[in-house]
């Protein structure tokens, strides 16, 4: 990814965001009463505001660092979704078996990262560019699959079985955490000092980029 520096925004900060998916439909109303509604973006792109995670004189700091570091909006960053951060719910254990990536043929070696968001009304699966270093395990037919067998590429978001290690039957498997490759939203970071020995920044506007 051109302009993409391969660090996280300060952690403690991105843990009071708020924000989400956001996603953009098209929706006529017919003189019948129905509606026509097109989906205009086949993925959601996700907006946080991370504002009001600053709580210290420290945390402007280390914003304004980091703002400052990645050239306000010029270079992207990793960003770790409060809520929706694991191959599982927040609550739960990452496990091996969490997501389905496809089918082993014997060909196939390089399969992409994904998470699934899906009910008995639908499905969306959603592409995982940014997986956490040390988090990913693998599973093919159900079993896990020895780290020694397969190589993780934490930049692009694949997992790619080591020649002679490929497999030919059973589906492939993934259990990971994962980061938000993001942007800021605004060239301005605007600093409020209310306290001597704190202060705060009313908003700092992130945006989700795609490779």
């Amino acid at each position: 990814m051109a302009g993409f520096h391969e660090v996280r925004f300060p952690l403690r900060v991105a843990l009071g965001t708020s924000g989400g998916p956001v996603r953009r439909t098209d929706i006529v109303s017919l003189s019948n009463g129905r509606e026509n509604r097109n989906r205009r973006w086949q993925d959601a792109r996700r907006h946080y505001d991370a504002g009001s995670g600053v709580r210290s004189l420290d945390d402007l700091y280390a914003v304004l660092t980091f703002f400052e570091a990645r050239a306000g909006q010029f270079n992207g960053f990793r960003f770790r979704d409060p809520v929706d951060h694991k191959s599982c719910a927040p609550g739960g254990s990452i496990s091996a078996v969490d997501q389905f990536l496809g089918g082993a043929d014997g060909t196939t070696a390089t399969f992409a990262l994904v998470k699934r968001y899906a009910d008995a009304g639908g499905e969306t699966v959603r592409r995982i560019d940014k997986p956490v270093a040390g988090t990913v395990s693998v599973a093919v037919g159900g079993s896990a699959v020895p780290a020694a067998d397969y190589t993780v590429d934490h930049v692009a978001g694949t997992i790619t079985f080591k020649p002679g290690k490929v497999p030919a039957s059973g589906t492939v498997r993934a259990g990971f955490e994962f980061d938000v490759p993001v942007r800021f939203d605004t060239d301005r970071i605007d600093i409020d000092l209310a306290q001597f020995d704190a202060g705060r920044i009313p908003s700092i506007p992130l945006v989700e980029i795609k490779p």
